[in-house]
């Protein structure tokens, strides 16, 4: 006698699901990373120019040059500040595609949970068949010896 789970083909579905789920979470870290770490570049990079344009206004620096350099900061502020908004973007898909995966992982269990009661009983129910057979030949062999 053979286990057929009811559900299998859902629990079979779910489970492409999920996997499907967990390629779309691992994109969104991936692309989360990718936009952070543009974000660290140019922070870093405004970073080192402003300890550059200090030191450069300590050993005098014309003041069209300064004014150069504020320009070329304010566009890069203007660079980082829109790159802040592709990180909080990226970081909330991030955030619903993990969402997604754990209630995609939670009904797979709950399908797998229910394959493992099912087969529990489908056990007990064989073994009592088997009990049951075994009952019946030594009945018949103690009928057989009178």
């Amino acid at each position: 006698m053979k286990f057929q789970y009811k559900f299998e083909k859902i629990l079979d579905l779910r489970e492409r699901e999920k996997d499907l789920q967990i390629i779309a979470y691992e994109n969104a870290v991936r692309h989360f990373e990718a936009v952070a770490r543009q974000l660290y570049l140019l922070l870093k990079k405004k970073e080192d120019l402003e300890r550059e344009q200090i030191r450069k206004i300590q050993e005098g620096l014309a003041v069209r040059e300064i004014r150069l350099q504020q320009i070329f900061l304010d566009n890069l502020q203007k660079e980082i500040d829109e790159l802040q908004e592709k990180v909080l973007i990226a970081r909330q898909k991030m955030q619903f595609e993990q969402q997604k995966l754990m209630q995609k992982n939670i009904e797979v269990k709950k399908y797998e949970k229910i394959k493992e009661k099912e087969f529990a009983k489908f056990l007990e129910f064989v073994n009592q068949e088997d009990r049951k057979i075994m009952d019946e030949l030594a009945m018949q062999v103690a009928a057989r010896g009178k």
